[in-house]
C-alpha cells in the first residue's frame, strides 16, 4: 500500500521512460500565463475593444475615400467614352448627310442637263 501512495508518477501503461505531461485545459491561467485571457480585467479588454474599434473606423474611412476616388475615376472613363460615342455617331450623321446631299446635287445636276440639251 505504501508503494502506491508514494509512486503516484508511475504510469499505467508501462511507458515510464516518457514524461508526464500536464492535462491540457484552455480556460485555466495555468496553461499559459502569457497570454492568458482570464489574467486581463474587464477594463483592459474594453480599452482593447475601444482601441480595435477605433482602428475599425479608420480603416473604414480609409477605403471608403479610396473607393469614391476609384469611382470617380470610373465616372470620367465613362463620360468621356460616352462623348467619344456621340462625337463618332455626329461624324457617321454627317458623313451620311453629305452623301445625300452630294446624291441631290447629282440629280439635279442630270436634271438640269436634260432640260439644257431639250
Amino acid at each position: 500500500m505504501s508503494s502506491d501512495a508514494a509512486a503516484p508518477a508511475l504510469r499505467r501503461n508501462g511507458k515510464h521512460w516518457k514524461p508526464q505531461k500536464a492535462p491540457f485545459k484552455p480556460g485555466t491561467s495555468s496553461a499559459s500565463t502569457t497570454s492568458s485571457k482570464q489574467s486581463k480585467t474587464y477594463a483592459a479588454r474594453q480599452q482593447q475593444r475601444q482601441a480595435a474599434a477605433l482602428v475599425h473606423a479608420k480603416e473604414a474611412s480609409i477605403k471608403a475615400e479610396a473607393e469614391a476616388l476609384r469611382q470617380t475615376r470610373i465616372q470620367s472613363i465613362k463620360d468621356k467614352r460616352a462623348a467619344k460615342e456621340e462625337r463618332e455617331r455626329y461624324d457617321r450623321l454627317a458623313q451620311k448627310m453629305h452623301a445625300k446631299r452630294v446624291e441631290r446635287l447629282k440629280r439635279r445636276e442630270k436634271r438640269n442637263k436634260l432640260l439644257k440639251e431639250r
